[in-house]
């Protein structure tokens, strides 16, 4: 093994205080009853890693949080050493990043079994890959029906503002609840990305000017939930419609003249009852996800067609010492689709 071999193997990125930082110090056992040692099959890039470089993301670090892995090393039978799993990073461990060829994560045997869900037989991890989001955009679409008190979705019109990697899950789940969904964006650019990899819903892509409004349910996923774009939706929307914050939201985060905590809404998951230039709307929010999103978005993987097409939303694989560089490139530079990372 060559020294940059050597190097490039143990190379990995650890979560510290400060934020994220690159290191080549094996990873360490975290001081915790019990943990598992994992090693990360493939590893998504995620618009949060990105936030959290540079510095624009509140809250917990969640830095490469999207992966399949299999468990090499563990402390409880309950995760027996080869199991191949996923992660959910909103059950709270001591963990590494994901970002690295083996990851510890540490805490109570129960919170490693929730935090690690097992992953099916029989998918691709190039699929596999995508259950974290999907088991978000589950997760917003069972908050969306709990804030509208209705059981499903069928024949809901379901405007989502944003046509990244999260709009696309919301609007193709909400499509298999039997929604009419409707993709809409700033540009026109994403659409057609999207619609060349045959990935809009029925309902199709519309540029946010004109986009058509009286939709029962407008969800805004863009990166964050700014002042402009909340106006957008809430025009969107039709009276006594719901308005889902889905985006990021900052501590204090307000529209003026409409009467709500932003943030808090989306945080505590509320629905508050409102108004906005005299006419009533609901303003709801959804922020992580459970376990039965998680078994919803593996059971949609493995049992819609073509798992939803999101192997299609692909445009690139990097290797961990490439990760540095497609990093700063993908912060500074305009990109499209989902770039993985393969340890």
């Amino acid at each position: 093994m060559t020294p940059e071999t050597r190097e490039a193997a143990a190379m990995c990125v650890e979560l510290t205080p400060a934020g994220p930082r690159l290191s080549h110090a094996p990873p360490r056992r975290p001081d915790t009853s019990d943990a598992v040692l994992v090693s990360p099959s493939l590893v998504g890039i995620c618009r949060s890693d990105l936030k959290e470089i540079g510095g624009r993301r509140p809250g917990p670090s969640q830095f490469g949080h999207e992966l399949v892995g299999v468990v090499t090393r563990s402390s409880t039978p309950m995760l027996p050493a080869g199991s191949r799993v996923c992660l959910d990073p909103n059950v709270p461990l001591r963990r590494g990043t994901g970002f690295a060829r083996r990851m510890w994560a540490g805490g109570e045997a129960g919170a490693l079994v929730r935090a690690l869900p097992p992953a099916p037989d029989g998918i691709g991890e190039r699929r596999l890959v995508f259950a974290e989001p999907l088991a978000c955009a589950a997760h917003c679409l069972t908050m969306t029906r709990r804030h509208r008190g209705s059981p499903d979705l069928r024949g809901v019109s379901v405007c989502v503002l944003g046509a990244g990697i999260a709009g696309v899950l919301i609007a193709r789940l909400a499509e298999t609840a039997g929604a009419r969904a409707l993709i809409v964006n700033r540009d026109t650019d994403r659409l057609d990305f999207l619609a060349a990899r045959r990935l809009l819903p029925g309902s199709g892509g519309a540029r946010l000017s004109s986009a058509p409004g009286g939709h029962d349910v407008v969800v805004v996923a863009t990166s964050f939930v700014l002042p402009p774009l909340l106006e957008r939706a809430l025009s969107l929307v039709r009276r006594d419609g719901l308005v889902m914050l889905y985006g990021g939201t900052a501590a204090g985060d307000r529209l003026p003249g409409l009467d709500c905590d932003l943030d808090r809404v989306r945080r505590a998951e509320q629905v508050r009852s409102t108004s906005w230039r005299d006419s009533p709307v609901l303003v709801g929010g959804s922020y992580g996800t459970t376990r039965d999103d998680f078994e919803h978005a593996l059971r949609t993987l493995s049992g819609a067609p073509d798992g939803l097409g999101v192997e299609r939303l692909i445009t690139e694989e990097v290797s961990l010492p490439e990760l540095p560089a497609t990093l700063h490139r993908l912060t500074t530079e305009r990109s499209f689709g989902k770039v993985l990372m393969r340890p």
